[in-house]
């Protein structure tokens, strides 16, 4: 059954919500990647957690109008309009990190990111200022000018999350960012979030659990395309039980959501 985040548990802000989605429905192919997905994200930093196979990574790029959803509604700062001129300014106030980015192997970070910044149509007057805080706030300073084919993958990394913030986005969307970094940078990652949380909508996309735990407030579990939960990262963390696999309560509570939702599948097949 879809599952909504309620307002009690969004942060106000000047959108009714930055997604709202209603039976959102993508396929893959014959396969319906996102089955029947409700949502309701505000300002603030959303976890999104699920097994392999089970639609973040489809409903990220939904999201980020990179695939067109097949059925129900969709909703992003307020506009549910797709036309050529709708979506190139809705695209201005995005920030996307998907799993695998392309970049020209030979520009350097600040070539790379002044670059998204054009694509952007970030002002040409504030575009340097931009650039270089992008860089800054992803610890790259140092790398500013080094080619993208010579850092290592967690640089990359950080260099692909320096262009989605680049145009302080309102809503930013983030397919697992933490690989490839290291204990220290990830813990810089969750503070940036919480930081952009305060004034954007930030959906975070991982299989990391405890990066979700201490960055997000609210949470989406997904499983075999729908969501099987959503609300405050506490309630999940209250779902488990000492019974349920995990090292921690936010763990065992992913756990007990997942067992649930299969053994009431299950039921309903007999």
């Amino acid at each position: 059954m879809p599952a909504t985040i309620s307002a009690s548990d969004i942060a106000p802000t000047r959108y009714a919500h930055h997604i709202r989605a209603r039976g959102l429905t993508v396929r893959r192919g014959r396969r319906l990647a996102v089955d029947g997905v409700d949502l309701d994200l505000g300002t603030g930093v959303h976890g999104l957690l699920g097994p392999n196979g089970a639609g973040k990574t489809t409903l990220i790029r939904t999201l980020a109008t990179v695939l067109e959803p097949h059925g129900g509604e969709l909703e992003l700062l307020g506009s549910a309009r797709r036309g050529r001129g709708e979506l190139r300014e809705l695209r201005r106030r995005l920030g996307y990190l998907p799993q695998a980015f392309g970049h020209y192997r030979r520009f350097t970070v600040r070539e790379f990111v002044e670059y998204m910044a054009w694509l952007k149509d970030v002002p040409g007057r504030r575009s340097a200022d931009a650039v270089q805080h992008a860089i800054d706030r992803v610890d790259l300073t140092g790398r500013a000018d080094d080619r993208m084919g010579s850092l290592s993958g967690g640089m990359l990394r950080r260099a692909g999350i320096a262009q989605a913030i680049v145009n302080d986005p309102d809503i930013l969307l983030l397919d697992e960012p933490t690989v490839g970094l290291d204990p220290a940078q990830r813990l810089e990652l969750r503070a940036l979030l919480r930081d952009i949380g305060e004034r954007s909508c930030v959906l975070v996309s991982t299989h990391l659990v405890e990066d979700v735990a201490a960055a997000c407030t609210n949470v989406v579990l997904m499983d075999e395309g729908g969501a099987v939960f959503a609300g405050h990262v506490d309630r999940l963390r209250a779902a488990g039980t000492d019974a349920d696999p995990g090292d921690s309560d936010i763990e065992r509570g992913y756990s007990a959501v997942l067992r649930r939702h299969h053994e009431a599948k299950a039921g309903a097949r007999r």
